[in-house]
């Protein structure tokens, strides 16, 4: 018998569609497993409460994240996939779910009023930096520290073997990357990185 529900199997199904149609603007060949959805939620600083998720992609992050306590509406998630994008919002009626481009998600959170009630606690992000060009990693991290509160982290998933944002991109801003966790439980295997401003 098949270890995944009938919802996992369509939602992995629907990721690999999109996978297929534009492999370098979705950055796996499968959603995330929920033990690399716990990985990050432990890399989270003490108390997070409001987060902001970059890629949702079908869900599996954002359903580990609600699961772990945090409330639909201290959630924002952004997609830049279309269809993705719908999938979620089927899935998370009750989150703001937004399309749009990383690169632009203060704008994106200002708008959908999610900055109202305060900065975030971290942004987690399922984007395949690895494969951005340095520019666009700039602007994303720009972006998104623009967004956190003071001590806020953001937290980052890859597939390759060192931090997937450059060392010059972590410089200019004067942040510090440092390896949080590895898991062989995903596919392909995945290691969680935790970015923060430098004291």
């Amino acid at each position: 018998m098949s270890p995944f529900t009938l919802e996992d199997r369509q939602g992995r199904w629907a990721f690999f569609r999109q996978w297929l149609k534009n492999p370098l603007g979705v950055a796996a060949v499968s959603p995330s497993s929920p033990q690399l959805a716990r990985q990050m939620i432990a890399a989270l600083p003490a108390g997070a409460r409001r987060l902001i998720e970059l890629g949702g992609g079908t869900g599996a992050i954002t359903e580990q994240l609600l699961a772990h306590g945090i409330a639909p509406a201290d959630l924002l998630v952004l997609e830049l996939n279309e269809a993705l994008h719908q999938t979620l919002r089927q899935r998370f009626p009750e989150v703001r779910v937004e399309l749009g481009d990383a690169a632009q998600v203060r704008e994106l959170a200002t708008r959908s009023g999610f900055l109202a009630a305060g900065p975030a606690d971290a942004v987690v992000s399922g984007l395949g930096l690895l494969t951005m060009p340095r520019s666009l990693q700039q602007r994303i991290m720009a972006e998104s520290f623009a967004c956190l509160r003071p001590g806020g982290r953001f937290v980052q998933f890859t597939y390759g073997p060192a931090s997937p944002v450059a060392r010059e991109v972590l410089d200019a801003p004067g942040l510090v990357a440092r390896r949080a966790s590895f898991t062989w439980w995903n596919v392909p295997p995945a290691t969680v990185y935790v970015y923060e401003r430098s004291q």
